[in-house]
């Protein structure tokens, strides 16, 4: 039926390379909503024209909502798209392709390019799934070809290693008040930061207000049945979260205890299923000193230079169509911005028990006086056992392999913290979603990352009047096509849309 619709649409000369953007049924309203894209100006005839060629397709009983967006791709747009498509499709071939390796030029029917490589043992196959693929994507067509990568010797530079300083942030710890003892007499002078309590340890002190406590039970090999609690605490800085297997001579004082109460808990840490379990030894009354205000942890020094992802020079980036304002603010001389997205396992932003869902995909782009002029952008391997959900696979794009293969956070997330050095972050929903994924696993490796962050989701709510601030809602309205839940395609969405939203409201958001 696609293909019948297409024939029909195509024979106006305006939409003669229009493809179908995509089909919405929305069975509760009996509506479908058709969307169109094409390359070339169309008059309204020609869209009554399309619209009567695609209501004969649609039931009767369903209305027909006919949306036509005009999308003019750029050489650049084009390479960004092939160079995404290399590394989705061809891992080997991603590994030895940089920017410079991917050329386009337009042509009258649409784009040409070349992909330079070391070998072309599988340029067809290459070659076809590229075609393909931006057919799919864009109007027009599209002729590729790989041709050799030379390099000559003098062109190979060697980089000198830059050392980093050696550091490490000492834990940090506060004095025990008010020991009562359950289980012990030996009262415990000093008690670890739950924030800092992130490594394996045989005995640890922690102590908070108890939050949460819930007695279970497990059987024994021999068949009798022994109680268990698990108990989750909180001292200000962190929460954690308890497995204590009870003595039978204090299980009736453990099982006393109350939610608000404080205790003071040896403890042991160890790494299960490729995460931390925490496991109470001895448990006592105990509490922090009156008005415990924690102190600033010592941060890691901002890496003097890029040792695993190395920022690309962005070029080529059209301000505005035809029918948009040139003019940027005043506001942004002097500025710079990273703005930034993530893809991620899952959506658990606070960790229990160990449990925060990683990151897999992070892509960012830096804004310098109003224009985009950076790219940082990666798979990232989580280092943990995740397997992606079906789920996630379908939306992303990004597979097991992806992530198995790329660096991982730890090497990533350094380089990152050095590329949004001396900027504002900003995102689409970052403020209750990504920006805790990078202030959790920033710390973990002890950089201090500022939490402040200009929400693009927010300015959308306060400046425009939208049926919903869904970030391909908020791009349509700015005429912005991209390739959503993708980190690096939905972080120059939101560059090109924090743009106009601050060109609307001529002064940057108290941050």
């Amino acid at each position: 039926m696609v293909d019948d619709i297409l024939s029909q649409v195509r024979r106006l000369d305006g939409l003669k390379n229009a493809i179908i953007g995509g089909v919405e049924l929305e069975q509760a309203a009996n509506a479908v909503t058709v969307r169109l894209v094409t390359d070339l100006a169309y008059s309204h005839e020609e869209y009554l024209a399309a619209y009567d060629s695609v209501r004969h397709y649609v039931p009767e009983c369903f209305s027909l909502d006919l949306k036509i967006s005009k999308l003019t791709p750029d050489c650049d747009m084009i390479k960004r798209r092939i160079l995404a498509l290399i590394g989705e499709n061809f891992p080997a071939l991603a590994s030895v392709t940089e920017d410079g390796d991917v050329t386009v030029s337009k042509t009258d029917e649409g784009f040409s390019f070349e992909v330079a490589t070391f070998s072309g043992s599988r340029a067809d196959d290459v070659i076809r799934t590229l075609e393909n693929s931006l057919k799919k994507t864009y109007c027009g067509t599209f002729c590729g070809k790989v041709v050799k990568k030379n390099i000559k010797a003098e062109d190979i530079t060697v980089e000198e290693k830059v050392e980093e300083e050696s550091f490490e942030a000492p834990a940090r710890t506060f004095p025990v008040e008010n020991f009562t003892p359950i289980e012990s007499a030996d009262a415990p002078t000093r008690a670890l930061y739950i924030s800092d309590f992130n490594f394996v340890s045989e005995n640890a002190v922690v102590c908070g207000t108890v939050i949460d406590i819930q007695e279970r039970s497990y059987t024994r090999s021999n068949g009798e049945e022994k109680p268990y609690f698990n108990i989750t605490i909180t001292d200000g800085t962190g929460n954690l979260r308890l497995t204590y297997f009870s003595r039978k001579k204090s299980v009736d004082k453990i099982r006393e205890i109350k939610q608000g109460e404080s205790i003071v808990c040896s403890c042991r840490s160890e790494v299960h299923g490729g995460m931390l379990r925490y496991t109470a030894t001895m448990i006592n009354y105990g509490s922090r000193p009156k008005n415990f205000v924690p102190e600033k942890r010592k941060a890691r020094p901002v890496p003097k230079a890029y040792h695993t992802i190395f920022p690309e020079k962005y070029v080529g980036y059209t301000q505005t169509d035809f029918f948009t304002d040139t003019t940027l603010p005043e506001c942004f001389k002097g500025t710079s911005f990273v703005v930034f997205d993530l893809e991620t396992t899952g959506l658990c932003t606070t960790p229990v028990a160990g449990e925060m869902d990683g990151i897999i995909e992070i892509g960012a782009y830096k804004v310098i006086d109003g224009e985009i002029r950076e790219k940082f952008s990666t798979f990232v391997n989580p280092e943990r056992a995740v397997p992606l959900e079906d789920r996630i696979v379908e939306l992303t794009g990004i597979t097991q392999e992806m992530v198995n293969s790329a660096p991982s956070y730890k090497d990533v997330l350094p380089d990152f913290v050095k590329f949004a050095d001396g900027s504002v972050l900003v995102g689409h929903n970052a403020a209750g979603f990504d920006i805790k994924f990078i202030d959790f696993y920033c710390r973990e490796l002890g950089y201090d990352v500022s939490t402040r962050v200009i929400d693009t989701l927010f300015l959308s709510q306060k400046l425009l009047r939208l049926s919903n601030n869904k970030l391909n809602t908020v791009a349509e309205h700015f005429g912005v096509t991209f390739n959503h839940h993708r980190a690096e395609d939905d972080a120059l969405a939101t560059a090109k849309i924090f743009i106009e939203l601050i060109k609307l409201k001529k002064s940057f958001p108290d941050y």
